[in-house]
């Protein structure tokens, strides 16, 4: 006997950063974040249960995967597996709708897909929020990548309730654009440099405490629709994390000399030009430009006299993780075959 699940979740930007776990194994957070999912990028996923497969099977973007990242994806699918008593192995098909030159992580989509996938396959009924509980135990951020919009990753007091939450569809005139200053690998990855971060830094409990202001504050100005103020905000709290790891032993810095280029660039655009546009970092060297969408064509523009043009992806809101149907999971793998990413 076989059953199927078919899921497509988009990426998502942190403004009110998620840095420092403390629990590991649970994926709990240090603080509550929030985050814009964007159109742009997503990732579609297929999972079949099947009694007749004797072990797991993982293929990503057409490829059989190595047996340590189908151990990653089983430990996640027994999550839904072991409590249900289902003793059935899985085919997984994933596709990720994520430029390889992006550089940009498609955790957060992959993991938030895999889990609708698998709950549909499980016929189970859970609530977002809840099914949000799951994806975070395979990605921190793909907790928010449940819900389309401004979300919040509540980081709650245990595993069941350190969940996403809705905030605003951000249907009012936002827009994004990334400008990929180095699309290669981090020589130090976010774990490591999180890990590092919270164990090291003296400017990391101050952060920790400030976040929560800006959480609170952030969602006052979308609450209000003041694009300004939460630009602000989110510009703020990017910058106080990457404090934390200059102030880290041994100090690192994920800032590239691109990536000052960009910012300046941005304060340019609001100072100079009258655009109100803010950026803000993840651990990596790739600037992430808040705008609003009615403004996007101008703010690439300005960006195209310094980078070049497929240096720079525009992307408006994107929607909430939904299940897809075999027509569109076939017309998935036409476009991605067509394209290639």
């Amino acid at each position: 006997m076989k059953t199927t699940g078919i899921a497509r979740a988009h990426t998502n930007i942190a403004l009110i950063k998620y840095w420092g776990k403390k629990d590991k194994a649970l994926f709990l957070p240090m603080n509550s974040s929030l985050s814009l999912t964007l159109e742009a990028f997503y990732t579609d996923t297929k999972i079949t249960l099947d009694k007749t497969l004797e072990k797991d099977e993982f293929y990503l973007n057409n490829v059989l995967q190595q047996e340590a990242e189908i151990q990653k994806i089983s430990k996640f699918l027994d999550l839904f597996r072991i409590p249900a008593k289902e003793t059935r192995f899985a085919r997984i098909e994933s596709y990720n709708f994520v430029p390889t030159a992006a550089g940009l992580a498609s955790s957060a989509s992959a993991f938030a897909a895999l889990a609708g996938a698998m709950h549909q396959a499980m016929g189970w009924d859970l609530s977002r929020s809840e099914l949000s509980t799951y994806a975070r135990r395979g990605s921190g951020s793909s907790t928010r990548s449940l819900f389309g919009g401004f979300v919040e990753w509540n980081q709650g007091t245990n595993s069941e309730d350190s969940m996403a939450i809705p905030i605003d569809d951000a249907s009012w005139d936002i827009g994004m654009l990334i400008v990929v200053v180095n699309g290669a690998a981090k020589k130090i990855s976010s774990r490591v440099g999180m890990e590092q971060t919270v164990a090291t830094s003296p400017f990391y409990p101050a952060w920790v405490e400030s976040a929560k202001t800006d959480l609170e504050e952030i969602k006052i100005a979308i609450q209000e629709k003041n694009f300004t103020r939460m630009g602000e905000i989110a510009e703020f709290n990017g910058m106080k994390m990457h404090a934390t790891m200059l102030a880290s032993q041994p100090p690192f810095c994920y800032f590239e000399p691109d990536s000052l280029i960009a910012q300046q660039q941005v304060v340019y655009l609001r100072e100079v030009l009258g655009i109100p546009a803010y950026y803000t970092m993840d651990a990596g060297p790739n600037i992430k430009v808040l705008c609003k969408a009615s403004d996007l064509d101008k703010v690439r523009d300005h960006f195209e006299q310094y980078f070049a043009s497929e240096k720079l992806i525009t992307s408006h809101p994107g929607e909430a993780m939904r299940t897809l149907t075999e027509e569109e999971w076939q017309e998935s793998i036409q476009h991605f075959n067509q394209k290639g990413f």
